[in-house]
């Protein structure tokens, strides 16, 4: 009698998230949720360099300010950014009606993290999809070829403070510090 094994036990590459298995299972040192459920530092500091790509007053030198939004135009650029097309009106009213948003119905960057962390905690796949989209690897570091948005003349250094907070200007630990005002 020839028993029938699975596959996915196998597989390089199995799927996740699974029942019980800790976030960031593929590479041990890009947790995406810490064993609490909250968002880890440096997945928090990819978040915000994709949020500071689209919200309004852009951010100086790291965080979004807590005045920082996105409208309904950034919003679509964003989800276009990020999944090819722009949100259905009935997804934009959940927004509205579930997360964080300011008086005039603008996400804020609370309301941008509240939906990484109940992604995260449902379709760890879809997230780290989302983050691929916007230039990072597993390991929550931004890639060369997705820096195009870092605004640079050809040839000129790069300022450590454009890379500091995406993970290339110095240490994680230097990066996180810089995005904390440390």
């Amino acid at each position: 009698m020839t028993q029938r094994l699975d596959s996915r036990a196998f597989s390089p590459r199995p799927e996740t998230p699974e029942q019980g298995v800790a976030q960031g299972r593929r590479n041990p040192s890009a947790q995406l949720l810490d064993e609490d459920g909250n968002l880890s530092d440096l997945f928090e500091a990819c978040l915000a360099h994709i949020f500071a790509k689209y919200c309004s007053p852009k951010p100086f030198g790291g965080r979004p300010s807590p005045d920082s939004v996105m409208d309904g135009a950034a919003l679509d650029v964003w989800a276009r950014d990020t999944n090819g097309v722009p949100f259905s009106q009935e997804s934009i009213d959940e927004m509205k009606e579930y997360l964080d948003v300011d008086e005039q119905g603008n996400l804020t960057y609370k309301g941008f993290l509240q939906i990484y962390t109940l992604q995260t905690e449902n379709d760890e796949e879809e997230t780290w999809r989302d983050l691929s989209s916007h230039g990072f690897d597993r390991s929550l570091q931004l890639v060369s070829a997705r820096r195009e948005d870092m605004e640079v003349d050809e040839g000129e250094p790069v300022p450590m403070n454009q890379l500091r907070g995406v993970g290339l200007g110095g240490s994680r630990v230097e990066s996180l510090e810089y995005m904390n005002g440390a």
